[in-house]
């Protein structure tokens, strides 16, 4: 009935070659042909098409400004992950694992979260048509986390102590037969690799890549995807991964420093709420994803965070706190001599500014 045009242009963003659908009369833009669905069989290949769960996630901006490259030392491009759908870079893994859920029939998800994972399981929950459960630190989640997650109709349960707790107390309903997405989940870390697949689509000599690392989930999911693509000889070169830590949240550093063979949890302290995790469970695969890449873990305090974030904001990009632990790392090692000024870097922010607005910024910048 419907007459249907077919074209195909270049994406703004990421300069990959994009297919819109266009059937009049019922404007439908096919998601499955940008963002993270655009590397289906690099992710997922064996998932129908009709069980995709997605809001369009993904294809998020690179951005290039002099104020942060000066701030930094160095020419320094940044990748904003805070500009999916509920705000922060879960989305890529959950669109991927909520898929998985669907076509397991399952009926029930559950998570543990400092906030960003909530709103994301809840977000994608809701669109699979699931109950969803999310375990929280109590009073350590800010307002607008938890306004989302509530919005989209999850149910929260507050636990007493740290995301480490409420991540122990969330398996019980998994034993129970819910569906865990956190990133223990291995869809979680296929859907997160994608952000290394867009960063080189732009940048295809890249030298380093800085990454906020709490859970250590994107670190894993970063290196995964790095390890995958040198072993197909895709790669112009192996670029070196940074798990950057805030200082009172920084087991992984304190383990890579001190050069042990397991890691010791800690109790996190830190400005940076998303990334206040004091015993991560991905821990060993972010530790074979930095010996790969010959990468490094580095560790920055609150008050650089802070620096480093009103910078970001001031160059109207904004971010969360933890987000800037990226940037302030890559500054620091850029002061100590640990990266040449020649280099080509990538900074990860993770999350919307919007995520923890009641964060100290102060004026100064």
């Amino acid at each position: 009935m419907y007459g249907i045009d077919r074209s195909r242009y270049r994406c703004d963003r990421c300069g990959g070659l994009l297919e819109v659908t266009h059937e009049f009369g019922d404007q439908l833009y096919d998601f499955r042909k940008r963002g993270v669905w655009k590397y289906r069989y690099l992710i997922h290949p064996a998932l129908p098409e009709s069980l995709t769960v997605s809001r369009n996630e993904g294809a998020t901006t690179m951005y290039r400004s002099d104020r942060v490259s000066q701030y930094a030392g160095i020419s320094l491009h940044l990748k904003h992950d805070g500009e999916n759908p509920t705000g922060s870079f879960k989305d890529r893994g959950m669109t991927v694992a909520v898929s998985e859920a669907l076509r397991l029939g399952m009926k029930r998800t559950v998570c543990a979260s400092t906030g960003n994972t909530a709103a994301s399981a809840a977000s994608y929950s809701a669109v699979a048509g699931m109950e969803c459960t999310v375990y929280v630190p109590a009073g350590k989640v800010s307002q607008s986390k938890m306004a989302q997650t509530l919005a989209y109709g999850a149910r929260v349960v507050e636990v007493d102590g740290t995301f480490d707790n409420a991540l122990e107390e969330s398996l019980d309903l998994v034993e129970d037969g819910s569906y865990t997405l956190n990133s223990i989940n291995p869809w979680r870390v296929e859907g997160q690799k994608t952000v290394l697949y867009e960063i080189l689509e732009c940048m295809s000599d890249v030298d380093i890549i800085s990454v906020p690392a709490g859970n250590l989930g994107n670190t894993s999911a970063i290196g995964k995807a790095i390890m995958e693509l040198d072993t197909l000889g895709l790669l112009k070169k192996v670029p070196r991964l940074v798990a950057v830590q805030a200082e009172g949240a920084a087991p992984f550093y304190r383990m890579w420093v001190e050069h042990s063979e397991s890691i010791s949890r800690v109790e996190p302290v830190t400005v940076a709420s998303a990334i206040r995790i004091g015993n991560p469970v991905s821990w060993k695969k972010a530790r074979r994803a930095i010996e790969y890449t010959s990468g490094t873990v580095v560790s920055v305090s609150d008050e650089e965070i802070l620096e480093a974030k009103r910078c970001i904001d001031r160059a109207g990009i904004g971010c969360e706190p933890a987000s800037a632990a990226s940037v302030a790392g890559i500054r620091k090692m850029v002061q100590e001599g640990e990266i040449s000024r020649d280099e080509r870097v990538v900074a990860i922010l993770t999350g919307n500014l919007l995520k923890d607005p009641m964060s100290p910024v102060g004026n100064k910048v």
